[in-house]
């Protein structure tokens, strides 16, 4: 099997996703600090910790390839909104380890219960229930196959 795609055409594509999901995501609580670190590291950071979990700042800036000082303007920002919490390294005191919340913070709960249909509308143009319904399957179909796992099959 061969597709008719090409790593450029591919690469757009995903740029189109990510300004989808982005868009699709609820808005941020009045007053949360925009600034530090955007939803595309924060939400790199999140995936590699899914799969990582108890790990450190230095251990994602590892695996994800993100500057060291993003990941932990990431981290800050994923533990003000519930999704992360911190402890000390047992091992060495002077490092945290970094897990997913044992509880679903509001935002959490929010961010989960968020759906793409109206973002995807907009980035397609139209109402079509049938062309919205296609898109939607095929977005399935990638969710379900290519994972944050499958990315990181990816980097050597």
């Amino acid at each position: 099997m061969s597709s008719s795609t090409t790593p450029v055409q591919l690469f757009l594509l995903g740029r189109t996703l990510m300004k989808i999901g982005e868009e699709a995501l609820p808005d941020l609580p009045p007053g949360a600090d925009t600034h530090r670190v955007g939803t595309r590291a924060a939400l790199v950071v999140l995936s590699d910790l899914l799969g990582h979990p108890d790990t450190s700042v230095s251990a994602i800036a590892v695996r994800t390839g993100l500057p060291q000082s993003q990941v932990s303007g990431a981290v800050a920002r994923l533990k003000d909104a519930g999704f992360i919490v911190t402890a000390p390294d047992p091992a060495d005191g002077r490092r945290q380890l970094i897990r997913r919340a044992p509880q679903v913070s509001g935002r959490v709960s929010e961010v989960r219960a968020s759906r793409i249909d109206d973002a995807l509308a907009t980035a397609l143009g139209t109402d079509d229930p049938g062309r919205l319904r296609e898109v939607a399957d095929a977005l399935d179909v990638l969710a379900r196959h290519l994972t944050p796992e499958a990315a990181g099959r990816l980097r050597s």
